[in-house]
């Protein structure tokens, strides 16, 4: 009786510990789909508020934090190359107080400052000393531009690789002593001809002036017809002297 009771028991184990083994591990199993369910996905990152034409932007990477993974920047070329030229925009003209406001957009690339060159459009052709400005600036302005003369306007990138390039016909024109400047760029370079328009009050002036020129040169063959002529022996004739004049000789 003892070896069968051992034989039943040595039954039990063989066939109920898989079946409790497969439950419990189907039960654990269940309670990890259960904890992953619960889980909150992770957050998805998006690109950064960053906008290469905002004035004063704040660079990129302090818009990522610390860490570098609250937001995406957008791809720039390698900090080893000179950065692309900027892209120079809308450019506002006052020529009556000689100044003119100048905005432009950042190029795919690191820059640590930028320069706003200006050359005077003359015989021989004058450059200004470049304005310098930071990374972060979009717009600025230009002071001391003269009525009526003519200018051209360049915006240049800089890091410690280099600089960005300017179009090949302002080098040519650049490099040769008397060439002129251009008037024609790309319509999103960096560089823009610009034409100062004479002042308001230079333009009435003008109209003035040539106002009393004419005035002065009617009241001349005024006096010249009724005064002068007499004086200097040509005298008027009246019409009536003239027809005796012509009866007589026939």
């Amino acid at each position: 009786m003892l070896n069968l009771a051992c034989f039943l028991k040595f039954l039990a184990v063989v066939f109920f510990l898989p079946h409790l083994a497969w439950s419990s591990s189907s039960e654990d199993y269940e309670e990890e789909e259960e904890e992953e369910g619960e889980k909150t996905p992770p957050p998805k990152i998006g690109l950064c508020d960053y906008d290469r034409c905002r004035h004063l932007q704040v660079p990129c990477k302090e818009l990522q934090g610390p860490d570098g993974a609250a937001c995406l920047c957008p791809a720039t070329s390698s900090p080893h190359q000179p950065p692309d030229p900027p892209r120079l925009g809308e450019v506002h003209i006052w020529a009556d107080q000689g100044r003119a406001a100048v905005h432009w957009c950042a190029p795919s690339s690191p820059v640590d400052e930028y320069r706003l060159r200006l050359w005077e459009a003359g015989t021989p052709v004058r450059a200004r000393p470049p304005a310098l400005f930071n990374s972060t600036v979009r717009r600025a302005e230009l002071q001391g531009l003269q009525p009526g003369e003519a200018y051209v306007l360049c915006v240049v990138a800089s890091n410690d690789a280099g600089k960005s390039s300017v179009p090949e016909a302002l080098e040519g024109a650049l490099d040769a002593d008397e060439a002129p400047l251009p008037t024609a760029f790309p319509l999103f370079g960096p560089c823009r001809y610009l034409s100062i328009p004479p002042r308001p009050r230079t333009l009435v002036h003008v109209a003035v002036g040539m106002g009393i020129a004419l005035v002065c040169i009617s009241s001349a063959a005024l006096l010249w017809h009724f005064c002068l002529r007499e004086r200097w022996g040509c005298p008027h004739q009246p019409r009536a002297a003239a027809a005796s004049r012509a009866r007589e000789d026939l």
